[in-house]
């Protein structure tokens, strides 16, 4: 896929977001969140022409979230090899599920906390 249709893909998926992914999104936008800068539908190159969507990035620690719904129960394996390769890439990943985020934001924050604490 060409850099111009991922963006436009990245761009519908701001559009059409999950509850979930609204609630976490109004959490941390406008640095909400310990005063740092999240990006949502972030795209990442991992190879020449070949991208990434990450739900939503902080580029001061490199971390990736990873909001999940049943989804991802049918793309366990595309998401393992994808998570290896931004691993390797030395991001961190942090998945969440969307009731947890729905049901115990309190949970979810003190997770990424931890995280982000050194």
């Amino acid at each position: 896929m060409q850099y111009k249709q991922i963006l436009n893909y990245a761009r519908e998926l701001r559009k059409n977001q999950t509850k979930a992914e609204k609630f976490f999104w109004m959490q941390v936008r406008n640095r909400r969140f310990s005063g740092l800068k999240f990006n949502r539908q972030f795209i990442i190159e991992h190879e020449s022409r070949s991208y990434f969507i990450a739900d939503f990035y902080c580029h001061q620690h490199k971390l990736i979230i990873e909001i999940d719904g049943e989804i991802h129960q049918q793309q366990v394996e595309y998401d393992r090899i994808r998570e290896s390769i931004l691993i390797e890439m030395g991001f961190t990943i942090i998945r969440i599920k969307n009731h947890e985020i729905l049901n115990n934001w309190n949970d979810v924050e003190k997770k990424l906390v931890d995280v982000l604490s050194p």
